[in-house]
């Protein structure tokens, strides 16, 4: 197994941080190699915010109170991003028509993709950090927050630190429910069950809900509202 391999498969979600900064040289380190990440047709449809400031980074904890956001050293949020792609494309059509899901495909899959290298790196250097893709729900707030303009979107945040805690790594799935030879094979509902299981005996005394009832949570309601509104006023749907 290669040093890469091991670093990927000993990843856990760190939520709480120490009062230690993260040195320029690393974040742009970290920053550089988030960049080196694959893009559809190179556009690089994303830009990445770089919070510091606790000033900031409270004003965010008030719209997303994710205890991770004021404890990080350094909190990323990433952007979806084709407001560059319409000044690209001013250049020679007077059309530009971003609206709709392929856009919005585009944006938030190369956001994801800089985003994973952006975690891998960090914690290749000795740091841990957490995705939170909270933003979202309040989406319009902190397009403001951000000052976002047209046709950008905030897709997730990064937190970024030097960690004060340790867990062990989150079973997955079994890789036979997640990876199926030459076409899809649906899985039975005792599936679920049996994951629901593993998932509670990892959790312990933590566990509150089942890995189930967290996606009936999920996706056994409505959209947030904020998400879709702030895409309509972005010119994005």
């Amino acid at each position: 197994m290669t040093e890469t391999i091991k670093l990927m498969k000993a990843h856990t979600s760190v939520r709480r941080f120490k009062e230690q900064e993260i040195p320029q040289a690393d974040l742009e380190e970290i920053l550089t190699a988030a960049q080196m990440a694959s893009s559809w047709k190179n556009f690089q449809s994303y830009s990445v915010i770089l919070v510091r400031s606790q000033e900031k980074k409270d004003a965010l904890y008030e719209l997303v109170p994710q205890e991770a956001i004021r404890q990080s050293a350094a909190f990323l949020l990433f952007v979806g991003d084709l407001n560059r792609a319409e000044k690209g494309a001013s250049l020679h059509t007077d059309t530009f028509q971003p609206q709709g899901v392929e856009g919005l495909l585009i944006t938030s899959v190369d956001a994801a993709l800089a985003g994973q290298n952006t975690l891998l790196a960090a914690e290749s250097l000795g740091y841990g950090g957490v995705i939170i893709g909270l933003v979202r729900y309040k989406s319009e707030e902190v397009a403001e927050l951000f000052n976002l303009p047209d046709y950008t979107y905030p897709v997730f945040g990064i937190a970024l630190g030097v960690a004060n805690q340790q867990h062990d790594v989150k079973p997955r799935l079994p890789l036979n429910q997640v990876v199926f030879e030459e076409e899809y094979q649906e899985q039975p509902v005792a599936a679920i069950l049996d994951y629901d299981k593993v998932q509670t005996d990892y959790a312990g005394a933590r566990a509150t809900t089942s890995w189930s009832q967290r996606l009936a949570e999920q996706f056994g309601q409505a959209e947030p509202r904020s998400t879709r509104k702030n895409l309509e006023q972005k010119k994005l749907l």
